[in-house]
């Protein structure tokens, strides 16, 4: 079983920072990326940003140049820096986690969820 754990979401104004974080634990042999997707009210859901094992780093376009993704590869933790916030960034953000198992079978797993919310 595996479990993700996020957290850093809230309401911020503005011109403000955030930052997300989701730790992933349970059966993972090998984490192969992690990812942030967004869904916004009404709206489908979105790739915000991705890093993979090698630490190459891939962002939606309309977060490039304002959000960053890293990963603490030892606590199998990935986080989301969040600066420049815009109104339009608000939504639900939810990290994935690819991995292998113990047995090398591969495996997506979503999060629960945490909410950012951007006043004007």
């Amino acid at each position: 079983q595996v479990k993700l754990v996020e957290s850093g979401g809230g309401l911020v104004q503005a011109g403000g920072s955030l930052r997300l974080s989701c730790a992933a634990s349970g059966s993972i042999s090998r984490i192969n990326a992690m990812d942030w997707h967004r869904q916004a009210p009404g709206k489908q859901r979105e790739l915000v940003a991705t890093i993979d094992s090698g630490d190459n780093t891939n962002y939606g376009d309309s977060v490039k140049g304002r959000f960053t993704i890293s990963r603490d590869t030892a606590k199998n933790t990935v986080y989301l820096q969040m600066n420049s916030l815009r109104p339009d960034d608000t939504a639900v953000y939810y990290c994935k986690v690819s991995y292998y198992n113990h047995y090398s079978w591969k495996y997506d797993y979503w999060g629960q969820g945490t909410q950012v919310t951007v006043s004007s």
